[in-house]
């Protein structure tokens, strides 16, 4: 008796909303460069070598708290940072592998969105030839800012928050997720240390470019497709 095929399983997510920098663009080194010049200017702490460990497992808040940023300050930090990201457009790049998985998840019918604390002119540029694959943009994301733009950007897709999650690179980027109640998915090569972001128990943790085409196509796509 001949027996049929078995069903692929269908998609967990049909929106995926990721963050930028550190998860798409590898903007930390440009940070580390940069961070001292913005502290000096707004008059918060310096950041000495032996801190950035001790950041990347911090909170936000904790991380605000260490380096004495006041919340007030904040809007004009970022600001700040957007300009300076701006002119230095050409030192980012996207991490190997971001333009063949997004367009992997694009082709296998995965909405994109991109929800980030940069503006969407930067974003845009960072993105290159990748803009195109996103069907929504909600930038200019305050510090604690990110639930409620998810929320506008799952409204605005029109898909049910069971089916959406977002992807980041560090702890807030989980938070915000949880807020909203949406699954959240963690990168490893961004800027919270892995072991920060796996203590949370994300609903994924990727370490490789190539888990998340895995996590979002199962039965569809194994790996990412040639760019």
């Amino acid at each position: 008796m001949k027996t049929s095929p078995p069903l692929s399983s269908p998609m967990p997510y049909t929106l995926a909303i990721f963050d930028l920098d550190g998860t798409l663009a590898d903007s930390f080194p440009w940070f580390l460069r940069t961070i001292n010049d913005i502290a000096d200017r707004f008059s918060f702490r310096r950041v000495v070598d032996q801190d950035i460990d001790g950041l990347r497992h911090a909170s936000t808040r904790e991380i605000l708290s260490r380096l004495e940023v006041p919340l007030w300050k904040l809007p004009a930090i970022a600001r700040h940072a957007r300009r300076l990201k701006a002119e230095a457009a050409s030192e980012i790049s996207l991490f190997a592998g971001v333009e063949a998985m997004l367009r992997t998840l694009a082709e296998n019918g995965v909405h994109l969105a991109l929800v980030t604390s940069d503006s969407e002119a930067n974003a845009r540029e960072k993105l290159g030839d990748a803009a195109v694959l996103f069907s929504h943009f909600d930038c200019a994301a305050s510090v604690f800012g990110k639930p409620a733009k998810f929320r506008r950007v799952i409204r605005r897709a029109g898909i049910a928050p069971d089916k959406v999650i977002a992807i980041g690179d560090e702890v807030r980027d989980i938070e915000a997720a949880r807020t909203v109640g949406i699954a959240c998915g963690a990168v490893c090569w961004g800027y919270a240390a892995p072991a920060a972001l796996r203590a949370l128990g994300p609903d994924h943790l990727f370490e490789r470019m190539d888990e998340i085409v895995g996590a979002m196509c199962p039965g569809a796509v194994g790996r990412i497709s040639e760019a």
